[in-house]
C-alpha cells in the first residue's frame, strides 16, 4: 500500500514559529490547484502497480481552499490512481476556516479524517504564536466538527515559555473533553529565521526551556494513557483504531508520492523533493517539468532512516531486520552504540526488539543521533 501527501502552500497569516512553505497570498491559488492537479497526473506512472491507501492534504493550510478546489484534486487522484476501498482521506485545517457548512461539504467530497491545529485553548498563547483564530474558535469548531466526523486529530504545543503544568494539563483535558481520538502534540521549537526566533533575541518572548518541556511531555503521557489512549508515536497518541495510516506508513517505510512546492517522495530507493518556490514550481509544471531533486539513499541512509523513525514509534527497531536488511556490521555497530543507553535505562531489547524506556522517549531524537552510521559507504 502506499501513500499520496498533496502540499497546499497558502496560508491566512504566519505563525511566529513555523517554517514549513506556504504563502498568506492567495492570488495564485487558483493556477496553483491546477499545477498540483497536473503533477497528480504526470506522475501516475510511479504507482502504477501500487495501491493508494492514504491521501493526505497538509501544508500551509489545505482549509483555505474552496470545496470546489479540493474536489478537482481529489478527482485527479481517483481518476489516475488504484484506490483501496476504504482510503483515509486526511485534510489539515485551522479552527477560523471550519464553518458548519465548510465541515459537511468535506464530509460529502469524501474527506473522512481531520487534523485541527488547535495548539492551545488558552488565548495569550494563541496571541504569542499569532494563531490565526482563539480559543472560542477552537472549542466551537470541535462541537461542529464531532458531529459529523468521528476520526479527528488536533495538534497542541507543549513547553511554551510560562506555562506552567496546571495550564498545559488543563489543555490536554479541555482537548479530551471534546471526546477526541487522536492528539498529535509537539514541544515549541524555536526553528532559525523564524518570527518566533527573532522575538526571542530581541527578549520580547523567554527562550522555551528543556526542563519545561520535559515536564509537559511526561503530563502529555500519563494523562493520555490513562484515558485510553495509545502512544504509538514519539508525538503521537491514539485511541485503538485511530492511529494515522498516513504517518504510520512513513514510519514503516511504505512508498509514498508528495504533490506540490517543497513536498517530499520516497520509493524505498530513492528519495525527492520538490523546489520550495511557488513561481518556480508552477513555471516548471507548465513547462511539463517536474521540479524536484532525487538522492539516491545509500545503505547507510537506510538504516539510519529505519533507526531515526523505528525508535520514534511502538514498533522499535527490529534487530532480526537490521541483521537481514543491512548485514553484520551494522548489528554490530548498533549494539556498541546502544550499550550505553541499555546501561542508563533509555533504551531496552525485549522479544529482539529494540525500544526506548519511559524515561528515554523524550530523548528518542538525541539517542538515535548517537545510534546513526556515519561514512559507511
Amino acid at each position: 500500500m502506499s501513500g499520496i501527501y498533496i502540499h497546499i502552500p497558502f496560508c491566512k497569516q504566519a505563525c511566529n514559529y513555523c517554517d514549513f512553505h506556504f504563502s498568506t497570498s492567495l492570488k495564485k491559488k487558483d493556477e496553483m490547484v491546477l499545477a498540483l492537479a497536473k503533477e497528480i497526473t504526470m506522475r501516475k506512472n510511479e504507482f502504477v502497480n501500487n495501491v493508494i491507501e492514504t491521501i493526505y492534504f497538509g501544508g500551509g493550510t489545505p482549509s483555505r481552499l474552496t470545496i470546489n478546489d479540493l474536489k478537482l484534486l481529489m478527482d485527479a487522484v481517483f481518476d489516475n490512481y488504484s484506490i483501496s476501498e476504504n482510503p483515509e482521506i486526511t485534510l489539515e485545517a485551522n479552527p477560523d476556516d471550519l464553518s458548519e457548512e465548510y465541515l459537511i461539504s468535506l464530509k460529502q467530497l469524501g474527506i473522512n479524517r481531520l487534523s485541527i491545529g488547535i495548539q492551545s485553548f488558552f488565548e495569550d498563547d494563541l496571541q504569542m504564536m499569532n494563531r490565526a483564530h482563539n480559543s472560542a474558535e477552537a472549542k466551537k469548531c470541535l462541537e461542529i466538527a464531532t458531529k459529523y466526523f468521528d476520526n479527528i486529530s488536533l495538534d497542541l504545543i507543549y513547553g511554551i515559555p510560562n506555562m506552567s503544568n496546571a495550564k498545559w494539563k488543563q489543555n490536554i483535558e479541555t482537548a479530551l473533553s471534546f471526546g477526541i481520538p487522536h492528539i498529535s502534540s509537539y514541544a515549541l521549537t524555536v526553528e532559525s529565521k523564524t518570527a518566533l526566533d527573532k522575538l526571542i533575541q530581541k527578549g520580547q518572548i523567554a527562550e522555551p526551556k528543556d526542563e519545561v518541556a520535559s515536564e509537559h511531555f511526561m503530563i502529555l503521557v500519563e494523562t493520555l494513557e490513562a484515558n485510553g489512549f495509545v502512544h504509538y508515536e514519539l508525538s503521537n497518541f491514539g485511541k485503538p483504531d485511530y492511529f494515522s495510516r498516513n504517518n504510520s506508513a512513513y514510519w514503516l517505510g511504505k512508498k509514498y508520492i508528495g504533490i506540490g512546492p517543497s513536498a517530499h517522495s520516497y520509493d524505498g530507493i530513492s528519495r525527492s523533493w520538490n523546489v520550495a518556490n511557488n513561481a518556480i514550481y508552477l513555471k516548471s509544471i507548465s513547462e511539463n517539468k517536474l521540479p524536484n531533486e532525487i538522492e539516491i539513499l545509500s545503505v547507510a541512509d537506510r538504516y539510519n532512516e529505519y533507526i531515526m523513525t523505528g525508535l520514534r514509534t511502538i514498533w522499535g527497531v527490529s534487530l532480526g531486520r537490521i541483521q537481514s536488511e543491512f548485514g553484520q556490521k551494522y548489528l554490530d555497530y548498533l549494539m556498541k552504540q546502544s550499550q550505553k543507553f541499555l546501561n542508563d535505562d533509555l533504551l531496552f531489547i525485549e522479544n529482539n526488539i529494540l525500544r526506548p524506556t519511559k524515561k528515554g522517549k523524550f530523548l528518542t531524537d538525541g539517542i538515535a543521533s548517537d545510534l546513526f552510521y556515519l561514512n559507511l559507504e
